[in-house]
Formats: C-alpha cells, sequence, structure tokens
C-alpha cells in the first residue's frame, strides 16, 4: 500500500518544483514507510511513497517505460499507483501473450502494461483496490482511477493553472493553489451519515468517486463510470446459492492472502471477521503457518459489561473461541481509559482523518488496535461490507425503518432517542441546525440514490426493498467505513484487505432475493450457512454487534472536563456553533455511567470540531 499524489499544468507554465514535491510526500509519509520517489518533466509532477507488500525490491516509483510506450518523440508513460490488484498473475500472462516483457515481480509494472495495452479501460480488468495516476506524455493527459468501491482514497482539486491530486486532502492541501475553505456545504458534508459519492468537506476539494475514472487533458476534466452493479434473475437455488457464496469467498480470501510481507486478521469473534479468519486459518495450513488475529477489548469489558441497544456482549470471549478452533496465533489488546483519553492519539485521530467524526473510542480504539496488529503484521484482512450486502444492521430487519423513505440508517438515528438531533449534533445551537438543513438535505440525497438504483421488473416487495438498501448501503454508507479503516489503518503503516469488497462476490449477492439471505428468518442466514462447517455454533449464532464502546464511567467524566475547558476558553473557535446552554447542562449535570455512548458522541464532535477549526486558522463560511 502506498500513497500518492502530484499536479499537471497548463502549457507554458512551470510544472516540476521539487520542493513542492517534497512537501507532499512529507504529508504520507505514514502511508509510505518503506520508499519514496518523485518524477516530473515540464508539465506533470507524481510523487509516490510505498508501503512495499509485493517484490519488495522491484517495485519503486514512479515506474515509467520507455521501451513499449514512447513514441517517436521518446515521450513515454508514467504511473504512480496504490493498492493491490489481486489478480496481476494473471494479468501478467494475457499481457506476456500480447508482447509485453516484466522486469518485476510487482503488481504495480502489471497495471502500467495493462495501460499500455488497454489504455483507460484497463481499469475494468482490475480485481482489487487501487488508485493510480498515469501521465501519459503521449497525449499530454493525466488519468486517475480508483477502484469499484473506493477501498483506497483519492481526491483532487481545480485550480488556476491546473490540477492537484493525492490520496487524502491533506496532500491536496499541502499544495500553495488549494486553500481549506469550508462553507456550509461543506458543513452539512461533515455532518452527513449518507454523503454522496465524490462530495467533500473542502470547498475546493473533490473525491474520485469509486467506480470512476478522471482524465485530464487538452480538452479539459472528463469522469466516466466504469462498473456499476446490475439487477439480473437470480436463477441458482438455495444450496447452489450457499455453495456458490463459499467458493467466492474461499476464492477472494485466498487471492488478499498473497503478500511477501507478514499478514494478519482483525478478529472481532462476529460472523464476518470469523469467517474471513477460518477461510484465511484453511488457506494458510499448506504452508503458510497459522494464521495470526488481533482483537481489540477495555480493561474490565468482559467483567463488567452491560448490554445496550446494539451490543449484547462482548468480543473477546467470542473472538477467544474462534482463534483457539482455527488454531490461529492470537493477541489481544486490552486499552484503558488513559490509552482511549490519551490526547496524542486522539490527535493522531483527528490528523488521521483530516475532519472531525463523532465516533470518538470507536476510532481511537480502532487506530490504537490497527497499531498493534503492525507490530507484527504489514497486511490485516477485515470482515467489512458483510452486513451491506447479507442484510447484517438491524435497521434492515425493522419495518417501520426499512420502509421509510429514507436511508435506513439515518432513520434510525432519527428514530432513537440518543440521536434524534443527528449523530454528533446534540450539541450544536438550533440557529446552526437551522441552517445546516440536514433534514433538506438528507431528502435530496435520497432522492439522488435511489434514482441510481437497478431494479427487477418483477420481484417482491421485499425483495425490490431489499435490492434499494442494499444499493443505498454500497453507495452511501460503506464508502465511509472504507475511508474510515484506510486511514486509521495507514497512520501506523497497515495495509487493510477486505474480502467481502470482492466485486464479484457483491455482485452475485446483490441479486440473492431478501427471501433467500433470510431463509431461516434470521440475519445473514445465507452466510451462517455458508460458513457452517467453519466456525463454532455459538459463534455462528451471535447477533450482529458494532465495534465495542468504553463503558467506564470515568471516561465519559474526562470528555465532560475537557468540555468544560472548552467553554471557559472565549477564544474557542468551536463555541459559534454550539448550543452553549445545553453544553454547560451536559458538564454541570455529567452522566451515572459510562454507558452512553450516543450521549458522548456529541460531546466528541464538539471537542473535534474545536481542535480542527483551530488547526484550519479560520471560521467556516456560514
Amino acid at each position: 500500500m502506498c500513497g500518492i499524489a502530484g499536479w499537471t499544468v497548463a502549457d507554458g507554465r512551470p510544472g516540476a518544483a521539487p520542493e513542492l514535491a517534497e512537501s507532499l510526500a512529507g504529508t504520507m509519509a505514514c502511508r509510505g514507510p518503506d520508499d519514496q520517489g518523485v518524477w516530473s518533466d515540464d508539465r506533470t509532477t507524481l510523487v509516490q511513497t510505498r508501503l512495499a507488500i509485493i517484490d519488495l525490491s522491484g517495485g519503486h516509483q514512479p515506474m515509467t517505460d520507455a521501451g513499449f510506450a514512447a513514441d517517436r518523440t521518446g515521450r513515454t508513460v508514467t504511473l504512480a499507483y496504490s493498492g493491490e490488484v489481486y489478480n496481476f498473475r494473471e494479468l501478467r500472462t494475457e499481457l506476456a501473450g500480447h508482447g509485453h516483457h516484466f522486469r518485476t515481480r510487482s503488481d504495480t509494472e502489471v497495471v502500467l502494461h495493462a495501460y499500455l495495452e488497454w489504455g483507460e479501460r484497463c481499469v475494468e480488468r482490475l480485481h482489487g483496490m487501487f488508485a493510480f495516476a498515469v501521465w501519459d506524455a503521449r497525449r499530454r493527459t493525466l488519468f486517475l482511477a480508483r477502484d469499484r468501491f473506493g477501498i483506497k482514497p483519492l481526491c483532487y482539486a481545480r485550480t488556476a493553472a491546473g490540477l492537484v491530486f493525492g490520496s487524502e486532502p491533506k496532500t491536496v492541501l499541502a499544495h500553495p493553489d488549494v486553500r481549506p475553505t469550508v462553507d456550509l456545504d461543506g458543513l452539512r458534508v461533515l455532518f452527513s451519515m449518507a454523503r454522496a459519492p465524490g462530495e467533500h468537506v473542502y470547498h475546493d476539494i473533490r473525491d474520485l468517486p469509486p467506480a470512476h475514472t478522471l482524465t485530464y487533458g487538452p480538452e479539459g476534466l472528463s469522469l466516466r463510470r466504469y462498473w456499476s452493479l446490475e439487477a439480473r434473475p437470480h436463477e441458482d437455488d438455495l444450496d447452489a446459492t450457499i455453495g456458490r457464496v463459499r467458493e467466492l469467498l474461499e476464492d477472494s480470501v485466498a487471492r488478499e492472502l498473497v503478500s511477501d510481507v507478514p499478514l494478519s486478521v482483525m478478529l472481532s469473534g462476529g460472523l464476518d471477521s470469523s469467517v474471513v479468519a477460518a477461510l484465511a486459518a484453511r488457506a494458510l495450513r499448506s504452508g503458510g503457518g497459522p494464521v495470526r488475529t488481533t482483537t481489540v477489548t477495555y480493561g474490565g469489558y468482559s467483567d463488567n459489561f452491560q448490554p445496550d441497544l446494539v451490543r449484547s456482549a462482548p468480543d473477546a470471549p467470542y473472538a477467544r473461541t474462534v482463534a483457539e478452533h482455527i488454531g490461529a496465533d492470537h493477541v489481544e489488546i486490552e486499552l484503558t481509559t488513559a490509552d482511549l483519553i490519551d490526547s496524542a492519539a486522539r490527535r493522531s485521530v483527528l490528523r488521521a482523518q483530516d475532519v472531525p467524526a463523532p465516533f470518538g473510542d470507536m476510532d481511537t480504539s480502532t487506530f490504537q488496535a490497527f497499531a498493534a496488529a503492525r507490530r507484527r503484521s504489514t497486511v490485516a484482512l477485515t470482515g467489512e461490507s458483510a452486513d451491506e450486502i447479507f442484510g447484517g444492521y438491524n435497521w434492515v430487519h425493522i419495518p417501520s425503518l426499512a420502509d421509510e423513505p429514507q436511508f435506513p440508517w439515518v432513520a434510525f438515528e432519527q428514530w432513537h432517542p440518543g440521536t434524534r438531533q443527528g449523530l454528533g449534533q446534540g450539541l450544536l445551537s438550533p440557529k446552526f441546525k437551522a441552517r445546516l438543513d440536514m433534514a433538506g438535505y438528507y431528502a435530496e440525497r435520497y432522492a439522488q440514490a435511489m434514482a441510481e438504483i437497478p431494479r427487477l421488473a418483477e420481484e417482491s416487495d421485499d425483495s425490490r426493498r431489499a435490492r434499494e438498501i442494499c444499493h443505498l448501503h454500497l453507495t452511501h454508507w460503506l464508502p465511509r467505513l472504507l475511508d474510515r479503516n484506510d486511514r486509521l489503518s495507514m497512520i501506523s503503516g497497515l495495509e487493510v484487505r477486505v474480502p467481502f469488497c470482492d466485486h464479484r462476490l457483491v455482485e452475485y449477492a446483490y441479486n440473492i432475493p431478501w427471501e433467500m439471505k433470510t431463509f431461516d428468518g434470521h440475519e445473514k442466514s445465507l452466510l451462517r450457512a455458508a460458513a457452517r462447517d467453519l466456525l463454532p455454533e455459538q459463534v455462528l449464532e451471535r447477533p450482529k454487534a458494532p465495534f465495542p464502546v468504553s463503558q467506564d464511567a470515568t471516561y465519559t467524566k474526562a470528555l465532560h472536563q475537557e468540555l468544560a475547558e472548552v467553554l471557559a476558553d472565549p477564544d474557542s473557535p468551536v463555541l459559534p456553533l454550539l448550543d452553549i446552554e445545553a453544553s454547560h447542562r451536559v458538564v454541570r449535570e455529567g452522566e451515572a455511567t459510562g454507558h452512553d455512548w450516543l450521549h458522548r458522541m456529541n460531546v466528541e464532535m464538539a471537542l473535534q470540531l474545536n481542535t480542527w477549526l483551530r488547526d484550519l486558522g479560520s471560521e467556516p463560511a456560514v
């Protein structure tokens, strides 16, 4: 895994700027601790920082092909690439048959030659997670591409001189022609739990949407969608469907175990990550040794656990059961309240994500879990996206929420008393919330999202709505989770892979009727059936549970103390956005326990907003 960045300018303007290239590279040092490279000509500069995973000595970038590609003027094609293409070996064989010669074993060189052979349509042949930039000097064109689900990040900004791009906003903002301007629309995106593909908090920056390419050259800028889900009749019976899901999962996990460095699995003890760990353990038995697994918990959490709305039991005992069952080399990371409230860790989380988020200790503990995994592995597999394609979220199974004309998770947010004002928005002033008008924002985004969903003419109402919800999850919910995972792992130089995001599996699962996905009346029936022989019964039957949160009351009290300090400082930049009376009441009344994690999200968001606004150096244009 790596970080990429660069810029291109119009004719007659200086393109090379070594000091600026070094500045952009510096923002991505954590993404690529093993190597760094810069390439430039009179118009374009490409920057790459490398985390070496495959062909450790042969994958230096940016990579140029001066032989196969060069025209009569000597102009060549140069690539800066981040990600993993899991079918690179098959593509290498196919390209060799077309006359291509390879100097390395890296998938980077395969991607370069795929572009040389198939041009911009090469992305349609790539299976995996990727974001890359190609400067085609023959056409004076910059080409950007991003994988189908947005697993790897890529954003860009138009400037008066041309175009700037990078793996992260902080990288693009390191360019002097891009300003960190945030307006009211940007704040809507900040507070949104259903961001539209491409939209961004910063006014001048856009995300390259998943499954899209961007071309910038003499004819201007153009975006092209190269992949989308299609609605097709599902013709397999239940047994065949279970078998096909299992076959696709086995192949996906096996492909994602290819690595020249140590790898592991982030194991929660839930169904999704346990399936990945069990399949990885089977695949590695033939010579890879026991699979490494990592679980995060909190001190005293299992002994003092109290169920809440979405968590019925602690993770760690289930994770231990799975690890023992599959013979894993298992490590349990136990975090303390001091770890969670540590100012350096929380600052690292905000810095990694570039903008505030309300998830608080979930983000901090995820960051620290990834950092712990990195101490013995460079790659980690997770169970992300199984809930999206197999229907695991509880709001999918509450008819009043699933049937509402709204993103179901937003409907859940508005239904639950703890988040009725909006996730992380409970301490915002009524005047500011009225200006945000998140209800209007969600209504507009929902209508746009629904218009893009492919459907079948003849299917049951339940299957039609389940298809719609699956598509909404994949396009407006999953990208945020994937971006979060990428940012919180790459800050420690850990590459995270997501086997459930194999597009072949997603395409197949998208068309499975809802009645079959829940054939025995439980959530994710199909996945449980496909994994029936892999896991202990207690794990197979465990209900869906999200990432754990601390239940220590002292953590909540520490947050309240920090909020009191923010309120007492008249120079705190967040004050104009807050309901001051409500915020003082939170500090004054406190909480009897630390179990009210939804309440904590409001405090966490206020604190992160204050730090972020102070770092911006200017108030948002609201």
